[in-house]
């Protein structure tokens, strides 16, 4: 079960680490590919929205076989889906990113 109150922190500070870095962008990366699971949070209407930027093979799994399996995750606070989606596909890997 996510906890709202601990992605809130976890976005907060990634923009804190993202805002004090000289390369805005690379310090972006870096913190995706720090982590299993990556989160976009972004307002909707009824609160929080929340969209896979990495790690959905990891969710589903442990979705379907209700296991406890240990991961990393972090969450990423983006103004809205559309900015979470654009993040998702550009740090995608290459090979996804010409398939898109």
């Amino acid at each position: 079960m996510l906890d709202f109150d601990e992605l809130r922190e976890l976005a907060a500070d990634v923009r804190v680490f993202v805002d004090v870095a000289e390369d805005k962008a690379e310090a972006l990366r870096a913190v995706i590919a720090a982590y299993d699971v990556v989160l976009a949070i972004f307002p909707t209407d009824e609160g929080m929205g929340l969209h896979v930027i990495k790690g959905k093979e990891i969710l589903d799994r442990i979705a379907t076989s209700r296991s406890h399996a240990i991961y990393s995750h972090t969450a990423i606070a983006v103004p809205d889906l559309q900015h979470a989606q654009a993040l998702k596909l550009l740090t995608a890997p290459v090979e996804q990113r010409i398939a898109a």
